[in-house]
């Protein structure tokens, strides 16, 4: 994928047809307001970022329309899920030969077509199950800080009170891959796990399609070309184990169906 900035997923080059790939442009994101401090990155600040960052992506990648297939289909898995364990969230379906999904601070969760195609209905709620997860533990705001501290330091922009004045092209450019690359502590990657499989429970479905697709994740991640989440699930050593990790407690709760 070839990238020219920003979490969760990235964007890429030529847009209008499914086959595209993933858009990022740090010009086309506006500056970020004056005086928000990177050391008290509030709840607020992290989802008006993933905000403008997300209503970029959108205006420059195919998203599917309300008739499209691809529409029509998540609708029905996630329509029900629109407001998940006190967040609002809003769904949408990106046209891209990229296999990923995220969801970012303000509630924007956006999947990926070529997933879609991989995953049946319960492995797409499983993965966003954990993405989710990744919002409501604070771990996308966390993310979001530790980018924007970094590139307010690299470029000298902030102030000895820590107060960031603006983000330059590059910093914002950063703090949109950051969106799609963030890179979570095997705690929180386990708390989202967590959250995950919860959320499959709670609403009776198949826990033990959080396991499958794990390893169809780690699959996938083999071939020569892959995405972000493509590398992530197979540079973890211990993507084996947390299917396995899940494939112990569902039989535990007695869910391990074939088991």
């Amino acid at each position: 994928m070839k990238k020219t900035m920003l979490t969760g997923l990235v964007l890429a080059a030529t847009l209008g047809t499914a086959s595209a790939q993933f858009k990022l442009n740090s010009k086309a994101i506006g500056a970020v307001g004056k005086g928000v401090k990177a050391a008290t990155f509030s709840d607020a600040e992290a989802a008006k970022l993933a905000k403008e960052a997300v209503d970029w992506m959108d205006e420059h990648n195919t998203v599917a329309g309300p008739q499209d297939p691809y529409t029509i289909r998540l609708n029905k898995i996630f329509d029900k899920h629109k407001n998940e364990d006190g967040l609002s969230l809003n769904y949408k379906v990106y046209k891209v030969v990229d296999i990923n999904a995220f969801a970012c601070a303000d509630g924007s969760v956006r999947v990926f077509s070529a997933l879609m195609d991989k995953m049946t209905d319960q492995e797409l709620l499983a993965i966003i199950g954990h993405e989710i997860g990744h919002v409501k533990n604070h771990d996308s705001r966390d993310a979001m800080r530790a980018a924007y501290k970094r590139a307010a330091i690299s470029d000298a922009a902030s102030s000895q009170s820590g107060a960031v004045n603006t983000l330059s092209q590059s910093q914002l450019g950063d703090l949109a891959n950051a969106i799609l690359e963030s890179s979570y502590s095997r705690k929180q990657e386990s708390e989202a796990d967590n959250f995950g499989y919860d959320f499959l429970k709670k609403h009776n479905y198949d826990v033990m399609a959080m396991a499958s697709a794990f390893k169809k994740l780690q699959a996938l991640g083999s071939g020569d070309k892959k995405s972000t989440m493509q590398k992530m699930m197979s540079s973890h050593p211990d993507s084996g184990a947390r299917a396995e990790e899940v494939e112990k407690k569902a039989k535990k709760d007695g869910l391990a169906k074939g088991k």
